[in-house]
């Protein structure tokens, strides 16, 4: 899908990039949120021993640790993103683990890739599509890496009505909030499997196989699900961090408010659809 009209995708990732570079750790201490979806997404790739792997977008390396382990011995896994303060983040945490075997950092962006044709076996891409100004770009780039017979596995979010974990925030935001300066696609762009089949296949993948993957979070408050949101956000979050103490107040009233159809006995509970896709070159 498209990008808005006004979109300028240069402003749009050094948004990005200084968004997730602020909230890198926290970002990486959220990690059990999205424990059940990494691990569909690593399931669905079909990891195994001996394998080369690129993760993209990958942050602070959550998801490319855990495909590390799943293709030793003699694999090996290249975590990229465009921000390398989440990959330091993710470097210092797998070097105090031990657990930086088979596993390397470097920044990239994922629409360029100054990777060589050919060179890996398996791309993952948690959480990410949606996020690059021309995911067919990105998406050819990801192909043009993989060996022929190379699978990709991706997560995208669902449909805007089936993730409440995003646009309980995001309506809030669009109530008491001007649009933003830096126009941002829609994370739920790919929400529909047809649309998400369709920018497989005309980007040339083939056996392209998608899976709902429900996910139900729970928060103790209503501050903690705002924290999560934020955490979650890179560009955003760099641009709520910019507003006024009094208007951050009144956007947590807001989402404070909206979450209590989400109240349970022990705080709240939000559910979040995300579709894990697979393809082949």
């Amino acid at each position: 899908m498209s990008a808005p009209a006004d979109f300028d995708a240069r402003r749009f990732k050094a948004t990005e990039r200084a968004g997730f570079n602020r909230i890198a750790a926290r970002y990486a201490d959220g990690a059990p949120l999205r424990a059940d979806l990494a691990a569909a997404l690593l399931d669905a790739a079909e990891l195994a021993p001996g394998q080369r792997v690129l993760d993209l977008a990958s942050g602070p390396g959550l998801l490319a640790r855990d495909a590390a382990a799943r293709v030793t011995p003699g694999g090996w896994v290249l975590a990229s993103d465009i921000a390398e303060g989440m990959l330091a983040e993710g470097a210092r945490r797998a070097a105090v683990e031990d657990r930086a075997d088979a596993l390397a950092f470097t920044a990239a962006d994922a629409e360029h890739l100054c990777l060589p044709d050919a060179s890996f076996d398996r791309v993952l891409a948690g959480l990410a599509l949606f996020m690059f100004p021309h995911p067919p770009q990105a998406l050819a780039e990801m192909r043009r890496v993989l060996r022929p017979g190379g699978r990709i596995a991706l997560s995208v979010w669902g449909p805007r009505e089936a993730v409440p974990l995003l646009a309980c925030a995001q309506d809030c935001i669009a109530r008491l909030l001007p649009p933003p300066k830096v126009a941002r696609p829609s994370v739920f762009r790919f929400g529909d499997a047809a649309t998400l089949t369709a920018a497989l296949t005309d980007a040339g993948f083939s056996d392209v196989r998608i899976a709902p993957c429900p996910v139900r979070c729970h928060f103790p408050d209503a501050d903690a699900y705002w924290q999560a949101f934020l955490d979650l956000a890179g560009g955003a979050a760099e641009a709520l961090s910019r507003l006024p103490e009094a208007t951050r107040d009144a956007l947590r009233a807001a989402v404070a408010a909206d979450l209590e159809s989400h109240r349970t006995a022990d705080g709240y509970a939000v559910d979040a659809l995300a579709l894990v896709a697979t393809a082949r070159t």
